[in-house]
């Protein structure tokens, strides 16, 4: 049976942590962890490999021929982050909404109708960050979606939200044209005073009208290193992200496009950022690992926040 070498680098990133007193210079052992998923010496090797090529995990101070591991400095903290994000009840309500709006999308499509609710929690679209949701948080969820007028179904006294349900017409249209984002959904049509965010400007505004509102913003110095990180970092993990050869390609580029951009002498903030915006569609159109896709938008994530 072929190996997922992608779905077991994270666990066993958290392995070692756990494992560990998370003291990059402490290691251990692999082979336990291999075991567990039936994994021969040389498969842990190539494991251990895949999650080095990533920068979790080094090697450097193993003995010959155990395959022991010890966290780098960015596995260590990409641990924290993830169980900070793992714990955090509004990420875990939003992975409940989508996860679950995406998977009645998928029964639909199956020609099932009306389907238990709880039947998502045997999907991985009921994970977040590697743990499965509780059937109380998917509960909450289907009776935010049916408020919502995504789903239709009835539920019973012991339940908050339908127990068979069906999507509509509307949560359809939100999983085929926002991805399941509910709240890029609801902005769609979105009404209400224009908000002018002005980055430059040394003379008047005249707008004539009372449902404008303007706000000048001062930005600091644009710094593009944390950018190059990511750059460094997808150039990596490209491989991992999709089998497709021309897909890998498209990637390439744009990672390179972005590249260059950063490293221009007086690079543009506004070309930075509308290259990095393209480089997420793509990673969310391409990717369909959940949790590569997730790491590979963290890291462009991180590299944008002070943009």
């Amino acid at each position: 049976m072929a190996i997922d070498f992608v779905a077991l680098h994270e666990p066993l990133v958290e392995w070692v942590f756990d494992q560990t007193s998370q003291d990059a210079a402490e290691y251990v052992s692999i082979t336990p962890f291999g075991e567990l998923h039936n994994l021969t010496e040389e498969q842990s090797h190539r494991l251990l490999q895949t999650c080095k090529e990533w920068g979790l995990l080094s090697d450097h101070y193993a003995t010959f021929g155990d395959p022991a591991a010890n966290l780098t400095s960015r596995g260590l903290q990409w641990v924290q982050e993830r169980r900070r994000r793992r714990a955090d009840p509004q990420k875990r309500s939003a992975t409940a909404r989508k996860g679950l709006l995406i998977w009645m999308w998928e029964q639909k499509n199956e020609g099932v109708g009306h389907p238990l609710v709880e039947g998502v929690l045997r999907s991985p679209h009921s994970l977040h960050e590697g743990e499965r949701l509780a059937p109380q948080e998917i509960d909450r969820a289907s009776a935010y979606l049916k408020a919502k007028g995504l789903i239709t179904g009835s539920g019973t006294g012991q339940s908050d939200g339908p127990v068979r349900a069906e999507i509509t017409t509307e949560g359809m249209d939100c999983v085929e044209h926002y991805s399941g984002d509910i709240s890029a959904y609801e902005r769609r049509n979105a009404g209400g005073n224009t908000t002018w965010n002005i980055q430059q400007n040394s003379g008047n505004i005249a707008n004539n009208s009372s449902g404008v509102t303007q706000n000048a913003v001062t930005q600091a110095e644009f710094d593009p290193a944390k950018i190059l990180e990511a750059v460094s970092f997808l150039q990596q993990l490209t491989p991992a992200l999709t089998p497709d050869a021309r897909e890998q390609e498209e990637l390439r580029s744009q990672v390179g496009d972005l590249h260059t951009a950063a490293t221009d002498p007086a690079p543009d903030r506004g070309t930075v950022r509308r290259l990095a915006d393209r480089l997420v569609s793509t990673l969310r159109s391409l990717v369909h690992s959940p949790d590569v896709q997730r790491l590979a938008l963290d890291a462009v994530e991180r590299g944008i926040q002070n943009m």
